[in-house]
């Protein structure tokens, strides 16, 4: 999964020991979950993964807003909130924990507090959808990353993964197809739109 010549390129970016943050961007199914628990097992006790998913808005808001039939759209998402994180994780004190939300699909809602960042973690691996957007808050995550990979995979798989993700939480084949045609993949244009602008491209091949 992780390949020598990245793991060279993060030990180079780590070298002066300074805390660095590495964002993994993709569209909706393409891996960047697993690599970005790949890296974090590549460098135990000195990585940490922080998604942005963890910055969804509750259902009662995405309700309110009239959004919740776009959910994972990039305005269904405190992205300014994710951006002041990301703030706090550069700038973190030496006798300070940095509380991180986290997404938890069983209950497709963001629960606050669940990852420590600890002050002495080199490395902070953030992924998520839309780190090189550059629209509104958004366009505040960039300059705050000390690199941007894009992680791709085949799209014929990539949509697959997204059916099977669907239905193993609710929803039928039919409404997963559905929703992946509808929702997932007018955003995976959009991401697939920033390529250019990430510092590198990991290929997964299957």
């Amino acid at each position: 999964m992780i390949a020598s010549a990245d793991r060279s390129r993060l030990e180079i970016l780590l070298a002066d020991g300074r805390r660095k943050l590495l964002g993994l961007v993709g569209a909706p199914g393409a891996g960047k979950s697993t690599v970005a628990r790949a890296l974090e097992q590549a460098l135990p006790g000195r990585a940490q993964v922080v998604p942005m998913d963890g910055f969804h808005l509750a259902q009662t808001e995405l309700r309110r807003l009239g959004r919740a039939e776009r959910k994972g759209a990039p305005d269904t998402f405190d992205s300014a909130g994710y951006v002041a994180l990301l703030q706090r994780l550069r700038e973190q004190r030496p006798d300070e924990i940095v509380y991180a939300p986290e997404f938890r699909r069983e209950i497709e809602e963001p629960v606050a507090g669940a990852i420590a960042v600890l002050p002495q973690t080199q490395l902070v691996i953030t992924e998520g959808n839309y780190l090189l957007l550059q629209e509104g808050p958004w366009a505040g995550v960039a300059p705050l990353l000390d690199e941007a990979w894009y992680v791709e995979v085949d799209d014929a798989l990539r949509v697959e993964r997204l059916v099977w993700r669907h239905q193993q939480f609710g929803r039928s084949r039919e409404e997963a197809l559905a929703w992946v045609a509808q929702t997932d993949e007018p955003n995976a244009r959009r991401i697939a739109a920033t390529r250019e602008r990430a510092n590198r491209v990991i290929r997964i091949e299957v």
